[in-house]
């Protein structure tokens, strides 16, 4: 056999792990947001100006809030390591993470789910994972609030209290209404649905 057919073979007997194939897609995607959900890899495209704003808004919200007062931190893109899976992480829009978070990183970017204290993620073309096996994943992960603007149903959902890997409380918010964040947080804190789902007054 020629050298070149057994390269080829060798190839084809390697299998291409999903965080192989994860780390080769964010290279080859830049600017999407690549995540292995329960053992499914999943890539979102940019953010557009209405969800940009929204997490804007979001970080004027909680910095109003005194959240770096409070021993907290509110960052954007910041990995979340999962306990679904071997290789499962997240990158949620948003969070408020404990001031060491940085302390306790995993791999891949990725930090322990312990200094999470609450995710917001806004929907996009993947707006089925974020009402779906996010809210499982998270849930499983002990993240205590989890608030998603699902801008798909033009509702705001907030999932609370995770106990036995589900969360014990999940409220659907309207447009007009606010969603009043557990003070378990860390910090006293109201979003404005409109505000979450458009990003800006309009």
């Amino acid at each position: 056999m020629s050298r070149e057919k057994e390269e080829a073979m060798a190839a084809i007997e390697h299998e291409t792990t999903i965080a192989e194939a994860a780390d080769r897609l964010s290279r080859e995607l830049p600017g999407h947001r690549v995540e292995i959900l329960q053992g499914r890899l999943t890539a979102t495209p940019p953010a557009d100006g209405s969800h940009a704003l929204a997490l804007s808004w979001l970080i004027e919200r909680f910095y109003d809030a005194d959240a770096r007062e409070a021993g907290l931190r509110y960052v954007q893109g910041v990995g979340l390591w999962l306990p679904t899976g071997s290789d499962d992480y997240a990158i949620p829009d948003f969070a408020l993470v404990e001031a060491d978070f940085r302390n306790h990183k995993v791999e891949k970017n990725c930090y322990a789910a312990d200094v999470f204290r609450l995710v917001v993620e806004v929907t996009s073309s993947n707006w089925s994972d974020d009402i779906g096996v996010k809210v499982d994943s998270y849930a499983k992960a002990g993240i205590p609030v989890y608030v998603i603007a699902d801008r798909h149903h033009d509702e705001a959902i907030l999932c609370s209290d995770p106990r036995n890997d589900t969360y014990r409380v999940r409220r659907t918010y309207k447009r007009g209404e606010s969603i009043p964040l557990p003070e378990s947080i860390g910090v006293s804190v109201e979003l404005q649905v409109d505000l979450l789902l458009d990003g800006d007054e309009h």
